[in-house]
């Protein structure tokens, strides 16, 4: 294993940063981030394939690895000015989807009781069922609001004769009583479902579903701001769930169940770091980046690229920085930027 953790083969970690066992408390003790892979998808719909999501996007990357990347518009680096481990990939059971969210609950909560934030790189959005609750298990139930990024609401009853799978996990949440409705905030739905059964049923939960038509005609800057103020009344904390077919799929071809006319790639992107520098985020999962239907690796450096801004944003908050929505990286008359530290 090299330096900064194995690059390949079944040791891989996320972007070489150390590897720890769950089983062993003291190998993450310091940690402020736990990366966990839980590539399962036995939840799907349409498209398999999320089941090769986490190690995509641990390994996408062009850069050397040396374990640095120094944010641009945030003069940090994440990987340095925070302790990221990754305790690779939840084991999975073929065909036993409660065996699968139950293991991945229990890791979930194992890393947030020993103060790290656990990041969830998935997987299909079954998981986030398991990701958010094992989350509530230690800061409570109802403690945690989610901000939600998704084409689709994921708040269906019964599919195809199941209560789980990856339209269904939110209601399941409300429902648990794991997350508050009138703290779950979802942001770039759109299509042709959810049907109108479904949809008075997330009205009487009380949730607030910004639809990209919404968004278009306020400005996402907008629809984030009034987010983020619902978000943190009377809630400890904020769980980011970001299922990447809320981007459009010209952007984000390697998805399950992509739909025309969602957000571009740079709007997430500065979105994720915005949140993750402005909020007490406890938990975060990326899902839906399923490689078999990728091209060129578009989709899975776009899963890369979402952990990396959230892990910026949150050491610059750490830092106590002050937000900023940019800055000159030079100034045109021979100053420069201060270097990350």
């Amino acid at each position: 294993m090299s330096r900064y953790g194995a690059m390949f083969g079944p040791d891989i970690t996320f972007l070489g940063v150390d590897p720890c066992t769950l089983d062993e408390p003291a190998t993450y003790a310091d940690a402020d981030v736990v990366i966990v892979g839980a590539p399962f998808d036995g939840g799907v719909s349409h498209r398999p394939g999320t089941r090769f999501g986490p190690s995509a996007m641990r390994s996408t990357d062009y850069n050397t690895h040396d374990g640095s990347r120094p944010s641009l518009p945030l003069r940090v680096d994440a990987l340095r000015d925070l302790r990221v481990l990754d305790a690779g990939d939840v084991e999975m059971f073929a065909g036993d989807i409660e065996g699968s969210i139950k293991a991945i609950e229990d890791a979930v909560a194992t890393v947030a009781a020993s103060g790290a934030v656990p990041l969830v790189l998935g997987g299909d959005h079954t998981v986030a069922l398991p990701d958010i609750t094992g989350v509530a298990r230690h800061h409570g139930f109802g403690r945690v609001s989610v901000i939600h990024f998704d084409a689709h609401a994921d708040t269906a009853h019964i599919e195809f004769g199941h209560l789980h799978g990856h339209g269904q996990p939110m209601r399941r949440l409300l429902e648990s009583g794991a997350v508050r409705g009138d703290r779950f905030l979802q942001m770039g739905l759109r299509g042709y479902w959810p049907d109108a059964e479904t949809l008075d049923w997330m009205a009487d939960q009380d949730m607030r579903s910004y639809e990209m038509s919404e968004i278009v005609a306020r400005g996402l800057d907008t629809c984030v701001d009034e987010a983020m103020g619902i978000a943190l009344d009377d809630c400890d904390g904020v769980f980011l769930s970001v299922d990447v077919d809320v981007v459009d799929p010209g952007m984000a071809p390697g998805t399950g169940t992509p739909e025309p006319g969602g957000l571009t790639s740079r709007q997430l992107l500065d979105t994720v770091r915005r949140l993750a520098f402005t909020l007490p985020i406890v938990g975060m999962d990326v899902v839906e980046v399923s490689p078999p239907y990728d091209h060129a690796d578009i989709t899975a450096f776009l899963g890369n690229r979402i952990v990396l801004e959230a892990l910026s944003g949150m050491a610059a908050r750490r830092r106590g920085d002050a937000w900023q929505p940019a800055r000159p990286l030079l100034d045109g008359r021979g100053g420069k930027a201060s270097a990350a530290r």
